[in-house]
């Protein structure tokens, strides 16, 4: 994986922000405290995205068939104990 050198500006609340999380221990440098939230939003958007695609299947898979708890308790207890 190749890298980018970037150039950013900062606020000095979001530079304070990351001096802190690197004397927390949080992180190791500057970069290491910029790319981390970076990581965790590219992974919370591949979670989104799964969550989607998967309400968008449910709901183009027809409808819904009736439930009935009182045979799924019984079948679960039969097998089960």
């Amino acid at each position: 994986m190749g890298t980018d050198r970037k150039t950013i500006t900062l606020t000095d609340q979001q530079d304070a922000w990351i001096s802190a999380q690197i004397q927390a221990g949080q992180d190791t440098n500057d970069s290491e405290a910029i790319r981390d939230p970076i990581r965790l939003e590219n992974e919370r958007r591949s979670e989104t995205e799964t969550i989607r695609s998967a309400l968008i299947e449910g709901e183009q898979s027809g409808e819904p068939a009736p439930f009935d708890f009182a045979a799924f308790k019984r079948r679960k207890t039969g097998r089960h104990g």
